[in-house]
């Protein structure tokens, strides 16, 4: 890791989930309106699960399986801004500091532009920091994947001390 004064820390995630009917579409916490939803033990929120495993990877703590995993009943259903937040409150602990997040979600309907402010404020809330650190693009498959939601997310974390 970095010797100087600050240690940076870049890490990676993904997540995917099929889109069902009965399920509610998630995306950072928000809802958005749909009638296909993500499949999943928790609310199935591709774009939270991918920042989370982008922060334990940059953390060196593993994945969200470890945390969260699909086996455990507490989980069930249960929202993913919850899991953003017990990371953040792990990153707290270790003194590492998110400097920023990129992602791209990738889906094919409903378009997410109209929703994208709303679930940039909800994802730097859930994580403690300025929304200008969180980005958020949208993609489609191109028809490829219609059934399916994925989402790419790359983080940079800073310690103040060596890590």
């Amino acid at each position: 890791m970095g010797t100087g004064p600050n240690a940076f820390r870049c890490g990676i995630g993904y997540d995917s989930h099929l889109l069902v009917k009965g399920r509610k579409l998630l995306l950072g916490g928000v809802e958005i309106p749909s009638p296909r939803g993500l499949r999943g033990h928790s609310d199935g929120d591709v774009l939270s699960h991918a920042i989370v495993d982008a922060l334990l990877g940059a953390a060196g703590l593993g994945d969200m399986g470890n945390y969260f995993p699909d086996t455990d009943p507490r989980w069930k259903n249960a929202s993913s801004l919850k899991f953003l937040d017990a990371i953040r409150q792990l990153l707290t602990e270790r003194r590492l500091q998110i400097v920023n997040i990129d992602t791209v979600v990738i889906l094919d309907e409903p378009k997410l532009g109209p929703h994208m402010n709303q679930i940039k404020e909800g994802l730097a809330a859930a994580l403690g920091i300025n929304k200008q650190r969180v980005n958020v693009k949208a993609k489609t498959s191109e028809g490829t994947s219609p059934n399916l939601a994925a989402a790419h997310a790359v983080v940079l974390l800073v310690s103040p001390v060596p890590v």
